[in-house]
Order: C-alpha cells, then sequence, then structure tokens
C-alpha cells in the first residue's frame, strides 16, 4: 500500500506485493501501455486528412484575402489621417486619432507593440509602429469615426461597411483555426475583392475585366506558368467561366479544332455579329468534315459514320449564315484543315497583354465534352509574380498562338 492509500502494482514472484487479493477501497494503478498500442489510437484515417487539409486550404485562401484588405485598409487610413494628426502629435497620431472612444483598443496597441520590440518580433522597422498593431476592426473604426476625411476617396460608405461586416465573420473564423465552410469563404472573397476595388486597387493584369485575378493566383501563380485554372471537363469549365464572360467583350477571337462547339453552341450569332460589326476579327479553322481524319476520329469515339462530319459541317453552316449578313466578309473568315487534329484552343484578344485562352487535348475515347480544360492568361509569365530573380520563361500561351497561325497559314478557306 502507498503512502496515498493506493494499491501499487504487483511486482516479480517472490516479491511483496505479489498478492492477487486486491483490499476493499484501494485503487490499483494501470501498468504502462506498450508504446505501439498508441499509434492506432493517434492515427488520422483518409477521411480526417481530407477534411484537415480542406480545411487548411479554405483557412490558407481567406488569410490571403484578409491579409490583402487590411494591408490596403492600413495603407489608406494612413495617407489620409497621419497628414492631419502627425504635424501636432508626431509618432503618437494614432493614439490621438483613436480619441476618447478608442483609447482602450488603442492602449491594447500600443502595450502588445512595446511586447513584440522587447521580445524581438519585429523583424521589419516599417512595422514599428501603432498601425500596424491595429486589427481589421480597429482600423475600420478609425474610418468610420473620420468618414468626412475618407469621402472624397471613397464614393459609398455603405459598400465599404457592408463589405467588412461580411469579412468579420471568416476573420473570426481564421484567427481561432475553425472549420470554414465553402459558402462563407467564397462570400469572403466577393467582399475583398469588392472592397479591395472600392479602395482604388484593381488588378494590374488587364485580362483581369475578363477573368478576375485569383488572390492566390496573384501570390503563387508563379509556380503554374500562365494556367490560371484547369477543369476536369468543358461542362465545370462553364460553370464557372460562361462563354459570356470567355467571348464576351473581345475584340478578336481565334479559334481552332474538330467542330468548336464551344463557341458556336454556347455564345450567340449575332454577337458574334456584332464583334466583328464594331472592328473586331473573328477566325475560325475547323477540321474538314470530308477529311479522312474526322473519319478516325469517328472510329475512335466509337460513333456512327458520318456523325461527326455532319455536326461538324452544321456548325460551319451556321458561321457561314453569320458571315453573310456582315458588311465585310474579311472581318469574319472560316477555314478548314486536314491534319489529325491535336487540340482545339480558343485564343481571345490573343494579340495583346489581355489575351485569355480555353484549351482541351483530343483524348482517343473521350468526346471534346469530356477532356480536360486548361485555361491560360496571356502575360501571367513564371517568374514575375514572387521570385523576381528568376529568368523569365514564358508560358503556354504563345505556343498554343503560334501552333494557331502555323495551322491557319496550311488551312483552306471556305467560301
Amino acid at each position: 500500500m502507498g503512502s496515498g492509500g493506493l494499491e501499487l502494482p504487483p511486482g516479480d514472484e517472490g516479491h511483496e506485493g505479489n498478492s492477487t487479493d486486491v483490499p476493499p477501497g484501494a485503487v490499483s494503478l494501470a501498468r504502462p501501455m506498450n508504446a505501439g498500442a498508441i499509434g492506432p489510437e493517434l492515427d488520422w484515417d483518409a477521411d480526417a486528412w481530407h477534411e484537415v487539409r480542406t480545411r487548411a486550404q479554405r483557412a490558407g485562401r481567406a488569410y490571403i484575402w484578409l491579409n490583402l484588405v487590411e494591408q490596403r485598409l492600413r495603407a489608406v487610413v494612413a495617407a489620409v489621417l497621419r497628414p492631419v494628426y502627425e504635424p501636432v502629435h508626431g509618432d503618437d497620431w494614432v493614439v490621438a486619432a483613436a480619441g476618447p472612444a478608442g483609447q482602450e483598443w488603442v492602449q491594447r496597441a500600443v502595450a502588445v507593440r512595446e511586447v513584440s520590440r522587447r521580445k524581438g518580433y519585429l523583424l521589419d522597422p516599417a512595422d514599428d509602429n501603432v498601425l500596424s498593431f491595429l486589427t481589421l476592426p480597429q482600423l475600420r473604426e478609425l474610418m468610420v469615426q473620420h468618414w468626412p476625411c475618407f469621402e472624397p476617396y471613397v464614393d459609398e460608405r455603405r459598400d465599404v461597411e457592408l463589405a467588412l461586416d461580411e469579412l468579420e465573420v471568416t476573420r473570426n473564423v481564421v484567427s481561432r483555426n475553425r472549420a470554414l465552410s465553402e459558402a462563407v469563404l467564397n462570400q469572403a472573397e466577393r467582399a475583398s475583392a469588392r472592397l479591395l476595388e472600392v479602395l482604388g486597387t484593381g488588378s494590374d493584369l488587364p485580362s483581369a475585366r475578363r477573368l478576375p485575378v485569383d488572390a492566390v493566383e496573384d501570390l503563387v501563380g508563379d509556380r503554374y506558368a500562365d494556367v490560371v485554372a484547369v477543369h476536369p471537363d468543358r461542362v465545370r469549365l462553364l460553370r464557372q467561366f460562361p462563354a459570356e464572360d470567355i467571348f464576351g467583350r473581345a475584340r478578336r477571337v481565334d479559334a481552332l479544332g474538330i467542330g468548336l462547339n464551344l463557341l458556336v453552341q454556347n455564345f450567340s450569332g449575332r454577337r458574334l455579329l456584332r464583334l466583328a460589326e464594331s472592328g473586331g476579327r473573328v477566325r475560325l479553322l475547323f477540321l474538314n468534315p470530308a477529311s479522312s481524319a474526322i473519319k478516325r476520329r469517328e472510329r475512335e469515339l466509337g460513333i456512327k459514320r458520318g456523325e461527326l462530319s455532319r455536326a461538324v459541317e452544321t456548325n460551319i453552316l451556321h458561321m457561314r449564315r453569320v458571315r453573310s449578313r456582315l458588311r465585310d466578309p474579311g472581318a469574319f473568315e472560316i477555314q478548314v484543315f486536314d491534319e489529325t487534329p491535336r487540340f482545339t484552343a480558343y485564343l481571345v484578344d490573343g494579340d495583346g497583354a489581355d489575351g485569355i485562352a480555353v484549351v482541351q487535348s483530343y483524348l482517343r475515347r473521350t468526346r471534346g465534352m469530356e477532356a480536360p480544360v486548361l485555361v491560360l492568361r496571356n502575360g501571367r509569365n513564371g517568374g514575375k509574380v514572387v521570385k523576381s530573380d528568376q529568368v523569365d520563361e514564358g508560358g503556354l500561351f504563345p505556343t498554343y498562338r503560334e501552333e494557331f497561325e502555323l495551322m491557319w497559314a496550311d488551312s483552306r478557306p471556305v467560301s
């Protein structure tokens, strides 16, 4: 019996305490478990790993948006309020701007700054100021308190406050490492993009008007050259990037493929007509419906003979009718090629820095609707986003653009 009234574990044979009889009221101490017995209880199964990775991915995306918003709002507050308060209050201008209503939280920020100084947490001298220690709600409070100062630069106060309200839920979830639902993440991304636009930080990429720049792409896009999206099939592409967003407001469309269904069947002929009439240019390159290549493609897909060729011929006839209504048919060119088709590509404004391309490779047993899709952004080249010392190796966009021009030069016009 131990001094604490606990029954000690039995010893080896021939030693005292060997008896298996336990007196009433005594508590037996459990033997240590074998190390190998702990592992299975601590292991995560596949579902648990999937869940934690999903949480981390969503939290990471949300953190990037929140970080961008907070940095931008901090810069705006400093640009507007510093010239008002710094001439009188010097380095204490943030404390003065907070006023009596913000004494509690601004003094807390001052204290956190001092602790960070002592412990060496301030790695960048530019962060050694009280403003860097204010949270998003506190920056918002400074903005609201001094709205007359911000009004000349921001059109709608309501837009700013609504966007910050929507971000507050996400900020609390991310700061406490709790689960973030996809719906809340999407809301946060929309609110962040809207707020950054209101605060005057639109993307510097010209193509962002057609395909908005994702915050994660903007920071780590150099990992994937100029590929900005990958979709398992065309259905999911159109769900997230509708044909109206791809071809709407285009000034030039170059398309190469078998039947060009993405354009012909998902974008109206009237819109293409207006594009050409407004000074744009359309060049469509179809696989010749009478070629041997289209017969081989029919055999690959296991469809009836002539089925694919009739579908392509129907698309060509539809585009010819659109072209016939133009005063200048030279702005709308249709040609056919006889070679084995290797990919389909839609190059929108491919002659400029704001170009977008949608590319699909042809697979032997897979129809075009089911093939994986790449979305490319012209001008988004590797080495320009994070690693500025890298040599710019370019992206995939110029490769497909060059291939289109070579195919176009070798093809025949459709009368």
